[in-house]
This record gives structure tokens, sequence and C-alpha cells, in this order.
């Protein structure tokens, strides 16, 4: 992400981040041979798999607390210092909170470590303390403070406002701060996040440094400040729309959201919460009573541990279960298949599906209500042609009143070593939300290079009616976002072109300078954005002009409002902000190039 700040000096620059129980297979038993007259024997049946059983224990990665548990704080604090900075780790951790008050906890959160409370409500799960991300692990830049998440609880912050200096891959969901939300490091060095969601904030949200974030669906006490793209949408308390000074997008409503399913307790019994889609959606699901939905006992869930098989997760899917994934990662010979409507796949702790071989990681039928929740998937050395399908190629069928979600699911090409895949998500089916992604080409980590980590295309829309809430899609090395279906809809779009293209004609896409960020189909007649932003830092050769960041056909029912595009330092131009339109960037001054309409 970004790592300028408009009220901080840049350090020695060292790259932009710097700176800124299994099924056995059944086989046929062989054929004997004998002599002309003996008929061959006959093949033994198939054996059917033993079924697998659903519910089972969390794995030790689960740390479950209630009030009365001793040493939580030391516990917290152990796991803190384990993932604090290990961005490129195997560590995977969920710490889970029974219902209760719980007081004099600081929750530090390191990489790939989720909190949540067990309750219905955050508020039945309550921490006189806080859940903080601060960035002393990396000078006070907050700019990589990826992969962790905060959910389901209620903070009384110890000094009255809580620290969440985030970035991408993070989210905030179904919190309730009593007091204020500080979104930048200690210092208020460089910060670009971020994403909240079903949270109420009773104060203030500062968020000082952080060049762009998303709330969604929430109600705040006041909002502080903007920096170059602050998008809210259905949010008691958003600031008024007033694009680009203040840089605030504000939509009253979410045309259509259903929030994330989350695990909870009833009694002392685990089950899954499944909430119910809202249309035009203001304000947060839980604030009177009961939220709105449905829920699964843990028991229809096979409850996986890392080093299970894709064949017998996809016995599991087969068998009607759906996937609890907890915590650590699972390496996948086959695509896990999801062909029955209304499957839930929920990770815990970011539990990571790595595809070996150059398969698919996930493949979804075009069946309704399937719910992708809370995982990453981490591309193998092998390129996948993708590695995430919602819907097979062509599907149709009308899933509005019961879409398939997309969220807090995290793509990653390389960093933690090398990765291929030429397309990373391709939505076919209709009717899709996409909610909170990160989509990322590695610029930074093991198994970089702009061929060693290769993937040509982030995110390709061909459903119709597809909606993204939070699309976060950086570095490819062509298309960031290919949108192909009719009456997509994006709220907030944050993106940056690949850094490490080694020249101008590696770029070149036919007699245009560069590939857009976010590209509309020719053939579209009907798609709407808002809040979308693309920045470049072509650290490698300063000199590459970029075109443009958009690029859409010209036509009435295309609409776009309050785009911009960024030069980071000079390191690379645009010449305008979509198709022909905008002003181009220049210098070094690192101030976005805004079209407030198009066309």
């Amino acid at each position: 992400m970004p790592d300028s700040s408009p009220s901080s000096s840049r350090p020695p620059q060292v790259g932009r981040r710097t700176l800124l129980g299994a099924a056995a297979a059944a086989t046929a038993a062989p054929v004997v041979l004998g002599s002309a007259s003996r008929a061959a024997a006959a093949p033994a049946p198939r054996k059917k798999p033993r079924a697998l059983p659903g519910g089972g224990d969390l794995g030790p990665n689960v740390l479950v607390f209630d009030p009365s548990t001793p040493g939580i704080q030391a516990r917290l604090d152990e796991v803190f210092r384990q993932q604090e900075s290990a961005q490129f780790g195997t560590g995977r951790y969920a710490l889970l909170f029974k219902p209760g008050t719980y007081s004099g906890l600081n929750a530090q959160l390191g990489f790939y470590t989720s909190i949540a409370g067990l309750g219905l409500s955050p508020d039945d799960t309550t921490i006189n303390g806080d859940v903080t991300v601060d960035a002393g692990w990396f000078n006070g830049n907050a700019t990589q403070n990826f992969w962790r998440s905060a959910e389901n609880l209620a903070l009384v912050p110890a000094n009255g406002t809580n620290r969440w200096a985030v970035a991408q891959a993070a989210p905030f969901r179904r919190m309730h701060i009593r007091g204020g939300l500080n979104l930048a490091p200690s210092g208020y060095g460089w910060a670009s996040g971020g994403y909240i969601a079903d949270s109420r904030i009773d104060g203030q949200i500062g968020p000082y440094s952080q060049q762009q974030w998303y709330t969604r669906d929430s109600a705040i006490g006041s909002w502080l400040n903007g920096v170059w793209n602050m998008v809210f949408s259905g949010v008691e308390g958003a600031p008024a729309q007033s694009f680009p000074n203040p840089p605030y997008t504000t939509l009253a409503t979410t045309p259509i959201s259903r929030e994330k399913p989350f695990l909870y307790l009833q009694g002392s019994e685990y089950r899954v919460f499944l909430p119910e889609k809202r249309t035009n959606a203001r304000g947060v699901t839980w604030g009177n009573g009961t939220p709105r939905g449905t829920s699964l006992p843990l028991t229809q869930f096979y409850v996986a541990r890392p080093g299970v098989s894709a064949a017998t997760l996809n016995q599991a899917l087969e068998q009607g279960l759906h996937l609890l994934l907890t915590p650590g990662i699972y390496h996948l010979s086959e695509p896990l298949r999801i062909n029955r409507a209304n499957t839930v796949v929920l990770g815990l702790g970011y539990a990571t599906l790595i595809p070996d071989g150059g398969v698919t990681a996930v493949k979804v039928a075009d069946v309704d209500g399937v719910r992708l929740a809370g995982f990453l998937v981490d591309a193998g050395p092998v390129n996948s042609p993708t590695l995430l399908e919602i819907g097979p190629r062509g599907a149709s069928r009308d899933h509005s009143a019961n879409p398939t979600t997309v969220q807090d699911v995290f793509i990653r090409i390389g960093g933690a070593g090398p990765g291929k895949a030429t397309t990373s998500m391709v939505v076919n089916s209709r009717h899709t939300i996409i909610d909170h992604t990160w989509v990322w080409r590695a610029d930074h980590g093991d198994g970089v290079g702009w061929e060693t980590n290769r993937a040509d295309y982030g995110v390709v829309v061909n459903g119709d009616d597809v909606l993204a809430t939070g699309l976060f899609v950086e570095h490819f090395n062509k298309y960031d976002v290919q949108w192909f279906g009719q009456r997509g809809r994006t709220i907030f779009f944050q993106n940056e072109k690949a850094y490490d293209a080694p020249n101008q004609a590696a770029i070149q896409n036919g007699s245009t300078k560069g590939y857009a960020a976010y590209r509309v189909g020719d053939a579209v007649t009907s798609h709407e954005g808002w809040g979308l932003g693309s920045y470049c830092y072509y650290n490698v050769d300063p000199t590459i002009v970029q075109h443009h960041g958009f690029a859409a056909p010209t036509r009435p029912d295309v609409r776009f409002h309050n785009l911009l595009v960024v030069s980071l330092g000079g390191q690379g131009q645009y010449e305008c902000v979509i198709n022909d339109t905008g002003s181009p960037t220049s210098g070094t001054s690192t101030v976005p190039s805004t079209v407030v309409s198009y066309p």
C-alpha cells in the first residue's frame, strides 16, 4: 500500500512497502488373466468410504477463553510474540472469548491472528481493555499490517480510544467500541487500510494517516479526516458526500449485503450463525435483540485440521457437510468442489489453502447461497489457470433471492515463496456478492519478481448483477480487474499497479500505455462504481507512463463516481484517470488526479 503521508518525512527508500481422518481411495481389483477360454475376473465392487463425522474439537491453534481462565494476558502475549513480525510464517491462531466480561486485557494482534467473541451479539462479550494493532515491528509503518481480524466483541478501551492500525486483509466486523477508534500507528506514520462492517463505534474514528478506507453498514459517532479515498455505505453518522475535498464518498445505504457467518456458543454447543440478506441496508444488524438469520450446529460441519487431504474435504462436502477450516495450512492436490446449494466454508485464524501441481483451489457450482468466508488462498509454485472459481463458465441461473457471498477470502501470489496463477478469482455466477477481498500479487517477500510470481489477471467478473463491496486488487502483470458481466457494481476499489515492471515495453497494451487497473468490457451496457482509486509506483523504471487507471465503454448507463489516480513520489505517472478523461499526474508531489463523475 502507499507509504506516503502528508504529515511525515520519508525514511531511506528500500522498496515501496518498506517505505510506506483421510478417506482411502477405492481402486478396482486388477483383472486376472487366464487362458483364452477363460473370462477375465470381474472387478471387485468399489468400497464405499466410511461416513465422516461432523463436529469435534477445534484443534490446538484455537484458544478459547472464559472470564475465569487463568493467565489470559500471558497467553495473548505469547501468541503475539510469535506472530508480531511473522509476515510469511506458518503460524495461524484464532483467539475466542466466551460471553462474559474481561478486564485489564490488551490483545495485541500479529499476523494470521483472529480474535472474536462467541456471543450472538458483540455486547455479549465485553473486554474492558484493548484489541491493538500497532507497527512497532516495522518502525512505525503500518502499511504491511496484513492478515489479522477482530470480530464480535465489545471493547471499553483503557484510555478511551482503541488503536487499529492495519493495512489490507484485516477486517473489523461486528465490533462495538464504547469509545473512539484510532486507525493510525503510534507516531502517526504511514498507514493504508482498511475495512469496517456491521460495527458500532460510539466515539470518533480518527483515520489520521490512513490513505483509504471503506466502512459499510455501521454506526459511528463521528469521522475525523480523510487523505485520499474514504468511502461509506449504509453508515449512520458518516460524513456528508464531499469528494474530492474532503475525499468522502457517501452512500446512504448499501444496495445488498449479507454479513459474514460467525461461530458462537449456545449454552455449551458451538453453532455457526448465518445472517440474512438485507437490501438497502443501513446500520448494524445486531442492535435490537437477536440478529436476523439462521444457524447451524457444529455437528453439520466437517471440522478440518491441517494435513487433511483434499479428497477427504471433498468427501465431506459430497456427504452434505459444511466445512470449518481450523487454523493452519492445507495443501490441495485437487480442487475443493462445492456443488451443493447453501454450503458454508468458514475458516478460522486465516486457514490457508495451497493448490499443488497447478490445480484450482476452490470451484463452486452454479447453485444458490454458498458462503465462503475467512480463509487465504496461497498460489503454489506450479501455475494454476485459476485459484478461485465462483460458478462454471457460462453460468446463468438467477441467484438474486439467495446469492453466493465471498467474504474475507484473500488471495496471494508469491511472498511466502514462488507462486503463479494466470487469473486469481473468476466470478461466473450471477448476483454474487464479493464483500471484502484482497487479491495480491506480492511486491515483497520471497519468490517475488516480474516473472517469478507471474499473475496476469486479478479478478475477472463474467456473471451479471455482481456486487463488490470492498474490492482490493493489486500488482498484477496485466489487468487487475476485468468486468464483463452486465449491471455490475463496485463500492470502494483500491489498487496499485505492479511496481516491478522492468520497462515501458513490458506493460505495453497494444497502442495503449499500460493495462488499466479496472477495465469494463466493451460489450457492457450497464455498470456503476463509487470511490475507486489506482496508484502507481514503478520503482524499477520510474519513467514508465500509465495511460489511465480505468477503462470503460462510454455509455449512459456505464457510470463512475469519485475516481482518483496517484503517482507515489513520481515513480511513474498517469496520463489520464479514466479513458482519455482526467488530468495527468506529474512531479513528485503525490497529489491525486480526480474525476468526480463519468461520463
